[in-house]
């Protein structure tokens, strides 16, 4: 059961993305030059080659929350304050927590209106991503 409250959290475990699982993402959504070329990553700030922003929020929404929410999405109503504060190399863990920070019934669809926190930590603890969503519920069909 998947019962939502204020203040909830959902441990979603660790990521860690090879050097290929990288390249093959960037290729495909965000061929900067520090994802996709190794050599050219380590002449740039970063010193090595890094994962694309999105690659772990598409990676623990695909993995994670879509089998656990997935069914009872109404529709999405957006993503907002995404930052990116640190790199995430290659081999490196992630961990991953999901936060429910609001709920507001909407009575034109019946629905409930989520406010989600995703926090992605590295393994020192440091935070390396924030990302907020909204999203439509249907609570009668949560698993």
């Amino acid at each position: 059961m998947n019962e939502l409250t204020i203040g909830k959290k959902f441990d979603f475990g660790e990521i860690i993305l090879s050097e290929e699982d990288i390249i093959e993402f960037a290729k495909q959504f965000d061929p900067l030059d520090f994802h996709i070329d190794k050599e050219a990553a380590k002449k740039t700030i970063f010193k090595g080659l890094i994962a694309s922003g999105p690659h772990v929020f598409n990676l623990i929404y695909r993995r994670e929350w879509v089998p656990r929410f997935g069914k009872s999405v109404i529709c999405g109503l957006g993503i907002y304050n995404w930052k990116f504060i640190k790199p995430i190399y290659a081999n490196q863990k992630t961990k991953v927590e999901v936060t429910v920070t609001s709920l507001k019934q909407n009575e034109k669809t019946g629905g409930m209106e989520v406010g989600w926190h995703f926090d992605f930590m590295n393994e020192k603890g440091e935070m390396v991503q924030v990302v907020d969503s909204g999203v439509m519920h249907d609570l009668s069909k949560l698993g």
